[in-house]
């Protein structure tokens, strides 16, 4: 007997309804519909989960975009929510960001950015196409990024580490 057959991204809406608010009977037109490919399902259902976890109770956000550019995970929300929360809002976003320029937007394996005619993408060894953006080493294995302060006054380095999931403190040598 043959099922009826979800995407992903209609699965992933209909378990966080609350952040992407789908019109009545088409979750495939919400704004926040994920635009990029099934490898990267894991780190949004992680976004997901973290962005309803630090919400308090009387404050809700609108997914309005999720989608991939030149690699990577991007996403864009709107809502009324206190200072605090929007730092752990901004937190679990440049985690799922961080996640998915060393994650296969294919297969959801470790990768990194490649770039191919003009295009980047994250993709593992066995899609890859192109030139890799960086090497292998072991200082290139966690991804800097730069994070906006919860105090509003500027940004701070941030590595990503991707087997712990997390941020964590750069070497005093890689600080801005």
């Amino acid at each position: 007997m043959a099922g009826i057959v979800k995407d992903w991204q209609i699965e992933l809406i209909e378990a966080h309804r609350g952040l992407f608010c789908p019109p009545a009977g088409n979750p495939g037109a919400a704004l926040g519909y994920p635009r990029c490919e099934g490898g990267w399902h894991d780190l949004i259902q992680r976004l997901c989960v973290r962005l309803e976890a630090a919400l308090g109770d009387d404050e809700r956000i609108h997914l309005d975009r999720i989608r991939e550019a030149v690699g990577r995970l991007r996403v864009s929300w709107r809502g009324q929510v206190m200072p605090a929360t929007i730092c752990r809002i901004h937190e679990a976003i440049a985690l799922a960001e961080a996640r998915s320029a060393c994650t296969c937007e294919l297969c959801g394996e470790p990768g990194r950015l490649y770039l191919d005619d003009g295009v980047c993408m994250a993709r593992c060894a066995a899609h890859a196409r192109g030139t890799p953006l960086a090497d292998e080493s072991e200082s290139n294995r966690m991804h800097i990024v730069r994070m906006p302060r919860c105090d509003g006054s500027g940004y701070e380095p941030r590595r990503y580490d991707r087997e712990n999931d997390n941020f964590v403190d750069p070497p005093p040598d890689e600080e801005e």
